[in-house]
């Protein structure tokens, strides 16, 4: 069995949610030590059991599960989970998972304090997390590694899901600017947009119905639910693969786990590092054509 994360400890917020879980599955696989993280106790330690289990018929050692309880909304919680990686020696990666999907419909109808909440737990508390763990990363001569979960809106607009969509588009921002601030650390940070899953989110989607939601973002929820679960899995392969060696030196990019050619990247990554693929830009006219004096 290859386990290219043997000895690397990566941290994962929502741990046990649809694509949480399908992260934490394959970095295990890899070989990696976890630190879980999420509100409940009980199913943090009903994922690790599984874990530990599927292990061992795969025949193979696990690889140390540790859990964390913590609210993220809570005051203390960055210092809660900085606190625990400190104990553990530190940490070869941090996946920011976790995120809320908001208020569903127009700005105006929208609940102000449920908005802002949404801005701070999908855009303020990975960003405190990058903060607060960043002298944390990278150990044994291995080089440091962030992925940040984007979403839908954060490359063009999402009507009816402005929160959701504003957060995620700062993040990836974020993720951009951060990887110039952390290149000298041997840190890379990186982006991915998982595509469509059928989570909690997509059912809340469903709940609003056409009328909050929008047709095509229905549609989009109905056709996740109806799907085959391969979205998750490939977007925890991506996770692996930025995890892994395979993509040092490959930052400050928004990869998509279902169309981009990821595998590939590291034979690429000299051209990537002298371009602005895979990052958020503004369109001039000449872009498209046009040549406006």
């Amino acid at each position: 069995m290859s386990t290219p994360l043997a000895g690397h400890r990566a941290l994962i917020t929502g741990a046990y949610g649809t694509l949480g879980t399908a992260i934490c599955r394959r970095l295990h696989a890899d070989g990696a030590g976890l630190l879980m993280v999420g509100r409940s106790a009980a199913r943090l330690e009903e994922l690790a059991a599984t874990l530990a289990a599927e292990s061992a018929a795969a025949g193979g050692a696990s690889a140390p599960l540790e859990t964390l309880a913590v609210d993220l909304a809570a005051a203390d919680a960055v210092g809660t989970i900085a606190g625990a990686a400190a104990a553990g020696g530190g940490l070869d990666l941090l996946v920011n998972n976790a995120a809320i999907q908001g208020p569903i419909g127009p700005l105006w109808e929208n609940d102000w304090d449920a908005w802002q909440e949404t801005i701070r737990i999908d855009l303020l508390v990975p960003v405190a997390l990058c903060r607060a763990l960043v002298g944390q990363l990278g150990r044994n001569g291995r080089r440091g590694k962030i992925v940040n979960i984007s979403g839908g809106g954060a490359t063009g607009p999402r009507p009816n899901f402005s929160a959701y969509g504003v957060a995620k588009a700062a993040l990836v921002r974020f993720t951009e600017t951060f990887a110039h601030e952390v290149r000298e650390r041997q840190i890379d940070i990186n982006a991915i947009a998982p595509g469509v899953i059928a989570s909690q989110m997509t059912q809340a989607i469903l709940a609003a119905g056409n009328t909050r939601a929008g047709n095509t973002e229905a549609a989009t929820a109905r056709k996740a639910v109806d799907g085959d679960g391969s979205a998750q899995d490939k977007a925890a392969a991506l996770t692996g693969w930025l995890a892994s060696a395979a993509s040092d030196g490959i930052t400050g990019r928004l990869l998509a786990a279902l169309w981009d050619p990821w595998p590939s990247l590291d034979q690429r990554a000299a051209d990537l590092a002298s371009s602005d693929i895979y990052t958020l830009r503004r369109i001039v006219p000449e872009d498209r054509g046009r040549h406006w004096e």
